[in-house]
């Protein structure tokens, strides 16, 4: 695992541990080898994981459309940092750069970065592990959610295996290390 994408808020959240958190998963793939593919902003969750990395001595790469450049203020002192037109151009390049997935607490667009490269996962287009740094059990509500959806018919059970979830960094990552792909068809038995 060369690369891995970390989607996240460009919000502090209302709890301090969000941002130690990042700081401290910015950190570890740093002290780790493991290069960090991410929004491209200073501010926030963001600009804590990139930071942290950056400070450990780690590769940081970001991609940041050209309208979220001020929005998002803009990172600086970037490993690489590249600015592309669009959203959908963020996330495949993101993606593309990427070996496997992490979403930390975040809105709505950390929600829909995930859950765009998770759908992909389960059509087959890549093979790459989606999880969720569960962070003071932020994901909780949503994997209930995405349990309904299963109970309901609009899931299959064997789409779970692919969400890897965990409270601790470390733990994490070291399933990331052990994933191994499912060969699953999205209409198959």
């Amino acid at each position: 695992m060369k690369r891995v994408a970390v989607f996240c808020g460009s919000s502090e959240g209302s709890d301090p541990i969000y941002m130690e958190q990042a700081r401290k998963l910015g950190a570890l793939l740093a002290d780790k080898g493991i290069g960090l593919v991410y929004g491209g902003a200073q501010v926030g969750c963001m600009g804590a994981v990139a930071d942290a990395c950056l400070e450990a001595g780690g590769e940081v790469i970001g991609v940041i459309p050209e309208k979220l450049m001020n929005v998002e203020i803009a990172h600086s002192g970037l490993t690489e940092q590249h600015i592309v037109k669009t959203m959908h151009e963020r996330k495949a390049m993101m993606a593309d750069l990427s070996d496997a997935f992490i979403a930390l607490p975040g809105g709505a667009g950390t929600l829909e970065e995930w859950f765009e490269v998770f759908t992909w996962s389960q059509l087959g287009y890549h093979h790459k592990p989606c999880s969720f740094l569960n962070v003071n059990n932020f994901y909780d509500p949503l994997l209930q959610m995405l349990e309904h959806t299963i109970e309901q018919g609009f899931m299959r059970p064997a789409y779970q295996e692919l969400i890897i979830t965990e409270n601790s960094a470390e733990e994490l990552l070291e399933k990331l290390h052990q994933f191994q792909p499912l060969e699953l068809s999205k209409w198959g038995n």
